[in-house]
């Protein structure tokens, strides 16, 4: 076997705080145990049960660098790092998945007493007055300045300057650092409290945690065949979290009812047994709705299960790891 073939699968995880629980606890739910060699301080570890695959303890900023290089072929860490880390994002790395923790939104945020100011297009207008009264542009201060400069770009802000931030961005207007701030921020409770508010479309990103994998990376066949189990099993975990099993008896149900309610819920036939039995798998908000249409058409009872997993011979994630994996290279 050559060196190369031998080589493990990297799945790069934050190395610490709430992102490195949140990331554990979301790979326990899939059935993948994380095991961290010899304790908190050790950078390298292994999935229980899985042979070749080594999980890499990075910072978050880290997790996108090795991506980026192709030294980690997975890698948790936020939308947000990867959109500013990397200008050309897509050509480097796939967003496998939203993962559901770390949320947060990168937004433009200005004084309270800009009570005129509520869109970017107001922005643009107090951009001029500023450079008119006072000869010098207005300052943005920022940790995002990529994602600053491409949002204002397009739309078409273009007389201010970033000042960087180092330290609590928020505080930077009523320090008279800056007018304004991009910033990140999840209930907006910070923002208030400094005396300002978010432009009504001022969201620059909705970010979270996200899985994502290097396009850069050696994607040997052992490789490929290791993120095939891992992306099966988080895809069955993901399945059976957002679906329940509903079933009920009607004999009677044809096909164009079934494309009715897979048109109205979303609800896709699993299992239909001689005797009438019918077993559909529907999104958990619609189930309630599924349940009170099946009534309506002769179903008697209507039971609703969740499950731990729905493993299923298509694996989304893997399939569109694949696409991208196969797109030519950029020139």
């Amino acid at each position: 076997m050559s060196a190369a073939a031998e080589r493990p699968l990297v799945l790069a995880v934050p190395s610490k705080g709430r992102l490195q629980e949140n990331a554990s606890a979301f790979f326990a739910r899939a059935g993948l145990e994380l095991l961290q060699g010899r304790g908190a301080r050790d950078y390298r570890g292994a999935i229980v049960g899985l042979k070749n695959v080594e999980i890499a303890y990075l910072s978050a900023s880290d997790i996108v660098a090795h991506l980026a290089a192709g030294s980690a072929h997975l890698g948790v860490t936020g939308e947000d790092l990867v959109r500013e880390t990397l200008a050309d994002a897509d050509a480097k790395v796939a967003l496998l998945t939203p993962l559901g923790f770390g949320g947060a939104n990168v937004v433009v945020a200005v004084p309270r007493a800009w009570i005129d100011v509520k869109t970017m297009s107001d922005l643009e207008d107090v951009a001029a007055a500023f450079r008119a009264r006072r000869g010098e542009r207005m300052r943005v201060a920022t940790k995002y300045v990529n994602l600053t400069r491409r949002f204002f770009a397009e739309r078409h802000v273009s007389d201010y300057r970033i000042v960087e931030s180092s330290g609590a961005t928020e505080g930077a207007p009523a320090a008279g650092q800056a007018e304004l701030i991009v910033d990140i921020t999840t209930t907006g409770a910070t923002l208030t409290a400094n005396a300002l508010k978010t432009l009504d479309d001022g969201v620059i990103l909705r970010s979270q945690a996200n899985l994502v994998a290097s396009l850069n990376a050696d994607w040997t066949p052992q490789a490929l065949e290791s993120a095939r189990i891992i992306l099966s099993r988080i895809a069955a975990e993901e399945e059976a979290r957002l679906t329940r099993e509903v079933s009920t008896d009607l004999a009677s149900l044809a096909e164009p009812v079934l494309a009715e309610a897979e048109a109205l819920f979303g609800a896709r036939l699993r299992h239909r047994a001689g005797d009438g039995r019918l077993t559909l798998c529907c999104p958990k908000d619609h189930v309630a709705s599924l349940a009170d249409w099946l009534i309506a058409r002769g179903g008697a009872h209507v039971a609703v299960a969740a499950l731990d997993y729905v493993f299923s011979a298509a694996n989304p994630l893997f399939e569109k790891l694949v696409v991208r994996l196969r797109e030519p290279s950029p020139k």
